[in-house]
């Protein structure tokens, strides 16, 4: 593969602190790769380092000849004064770009709702930033660059872009560079990781859940990260071995290397245990939400819409921009009232709401970190222990000196972290977050998530993050914009089939109609589990009969697997042998017997990942 740019011995110093130190690397034709680290650590200076942006204080980057670099900053730089459609192509004519099926496709899957004679500075900073988007992927790039792309984007914009970005080039033509919170578009999307940390830059082969397992087994044998840090990440690879990212994204990993590193892990959340503590917190009841309706700005938001939530019950709620995500927070916490129907809380609920601007710390800037966690609560209980607010800042990643920072001095994923911390020194038994994810990077967020995985109470978690959702939520429900509630036994995916089908009736017959079988998944069941009211599979989904001959299958090829492993170790023993002495034709005939061994089992573990999936397992 030819090379397009490199760094060689490249260093950046902010102040005193070293950011890069003496860092080589470089990208070929072909590699996609996903830049992790904390926030801070470099990601964004090595990437404007290597898209010629920003120059080090040493070492140099260099180009191949005629390289076209796109690149996507996290800040605004699109003209106020442009229109959209200018920002996109130009001065070209319609029939010019309309006749161009990328142009088309580029704009249906970020800019569809935008009247594009819009002026760019009336538009919302999401909006701004998806034409920003839109307006690098539609140009002829050698190497893309991608800041934070996620951001701003629904469930459907993420799965769009991860779709286009795996299509737009050959194998191996073109380059991708991105960093992003998102995980699930890491595993989706990239080959290679590259994390950044402490001035260096280690390289891992594979995606998110590859760079989880490598990281991990790194840590653990060389003994050079402390114990905390390994114990989040051997969770962290608890949960993607029984969650759907590690069956879906189809990992190359050994199965079994995971299985070794956590044996000794416990389940990342006991269910049973968790319900009966909220139960004796909460109650019975938490909300019960009965033929509700809500118009806002003229915009029916619900229609008769009834959901009911249990104790301890964990819901994860997707849905398109402007269908109502927030507003269900809003009417579960009491700020607003429906316009008919019943909202019914339970006595004993304290809620509190994550909002997406983090606005309530604007009143408490003057104090330090741990200032504003003390004023709340000193000690509080969690996982059964009892945890003082300094530890419970430390573990949520303010070291002993950033706890004495203050608040006005925080970044925006240090606030959105210390608001989490102050709802939950608070005690509250119901929780709803919007958009938690909101930047945060992904050692934040896997120290978020085991916080909320031993926390007790009701969870309602409103993000475009797929891989939050199966990480903390139990089962999702879909706001798709025409006042329904859905259930989502099929999680994500089905959400994104619905979309799909719902985008397939608006180009047949021009507008958008309820669709089909509406008033069966239009609620959820009276009992309130949040499970659909049938136990059929969702339309396109798996059948009960799939499904049990999907466990057989399962159950056959571990068989096969176990017979397909003590072929290797023979064929191991036996080449062992064979290499004390000199018979080369036998040692190259048993390395090929090996070779070919390994890669049988590899499939036959492909098949078992997706027996599971489909079994539901």
């Amino acid at each position: 593969m030819a090379h397009l740019l490199g760094a060689e011995h490249v260093s950046v110093s902010f102040a005193t602190r070293t950011v890069l130190d003496d860092v080589t690397l470089g990208l070929d034709e072909g590699d996609r790769v996903g830049m992790v680290g904390r926030n801070g650590d470099g990601k964004s200076t090595l990437m404007r380092l290597l898209a010629q942006r920003q120059t080090p204080d040493s070492g140099r980057v260099t180009h191949r000849g005629g390289l076209r670099v796109g690149y996507l900053d996290q800040q605004d730089v699109l003209d106020p004064d442009w229109t959209v459609r200018y920002a996109l192509v130009g001065d070209a004519e319609d029939h010019e770009w309309a006749s161009d099926a990328r142009i088309r496709d580029i704009m249906n899957g970020l800019v569809a709702e935008l009247d594009l004679g819009s002026r760019v500075g009336t538009l919302s900073g999401g909006q701004r930033r998806r034409v920003a988007l839109a307006r690098l992927l539609a140009g002829d790039h050698d190497v893309i660059m991608l800041d934070e792309p996620t951001n701003h984007l629904d469930i459907e914009g993420v799965a769009w872009l991860a779709q286009h970005i795996k299509k737009r080039w050959r194998a191996n033509d073109g380059a991708l560079l991105v960093v992003t919170h998102d995980r699930w578009f890491l595993d989706e999307v990239c080959t290679l990781t590259w994390e950044v940390h402490d001035g260096v830059v280690d390289h891992f082969d594979g995606g998110y859940a590859a760079y989880v397992l490598a990281r991990a087994e790194r840590d653990r044998m060389a003994s050079v990260v402390e114990n905390k840090r390994q114990q989040l990440m051997k969770k962290e690879l608890a949960w993607l071995r029984r969650g759907a990212p590690a069956r879906t994204s189809k990992p190359k990993f050994r199965i079994e290397a995971a299985n070794e590193i956590i044996s000794d892990v416990p389940d990342p959340r006991d269910s049973v245990s968790l319900r009966s503590m909220a139960t004796a917190r909460l109650g019975k009841d938490v909300f019960d939400a009965e033929d509700i309706s809500l118009t806002l700005s003229g915009k029916t938001i619900f229609d008769n819409v009834t959901l009911r939530l249990a104790p301890g019950e964990r819901i994860g709620v997707v849905g398109v921009n402007g269908a109502g995500k927030s507003s269900l927070l809003r009417l579960f916490s009491g700020e607003i009232e429906p316009d008919s129907g019943r909202i019914r809380r339970g006595k004993t609920v304290v809620p509190a709401v994550l909002t997406q601007e983090v606005r309530e710390l604007d009143e408490l800037k003057h104090l330090r970190v741990i200032e504003v966690i003390q004023r709340e609560r000193q000690v509080f209980e969690i996982g059964g222990k009892e945890v003082s607010a300094g530890q419970l800042v430390e573990q949520l990643g303010f070291t002993r000196e950033k706890q004495w920072t203050r608040v006005s001095e925080l970044s925006g994923g240090e606030r959105r972290r210390l608001q989490l911390l102050r709802l939950l020194v608070g005690e509250p038994n119901v929780l709803m977050l919007d958009e938690p994810t909101n930047d945060l990077d992904t050692d934040t967020l896997a120290a978020v998530e085991d916080v909320l995985d031993s926390w007790p109470g009701t969870l309602v978690v409103v993000s475009h993050d797929r891989y939050l959702l199966e990480r903390v939520t139990d089962h999702q429900v879909a706001l798709l914009g025409d006042g329904k509630i859905r259930g989502l036994p099929g999680g994500v995916d089905q959400y994104l089939q619905l979309r799909n089908e719902m985008e397939g009736v608006r180009a047949g017959s021009g507008s958008l109609r309820v669709m089909e079988g509406d008033d069966g998944a239009a609620g959820l069941n009276a009992a309130g589990s949040g499970a659909p009211a049938s136990a059929d599979a969702p339309k396109g989904g798996p059948s009960e009969a799939e499904r049990r001959q999907a466990r057989k299958d399962a159950a056959k090829l571990e068989r096969q697997i176990a017979k397909t492993e003590a072929a290797e170790a023979k064929l191991h023993a036996e080449l062992a042998e064979l290499a004390t002495g000199s018979d080369y034709e036998a040692i190259n005939r048993v390395n090929a017997e090996l070779r070919a061994t390994e890669a049988s089992r590899e499939e036959l573990e492909l098949q078992w990942l997706e027996a599971l999936e489909t079994a539901g397992d």
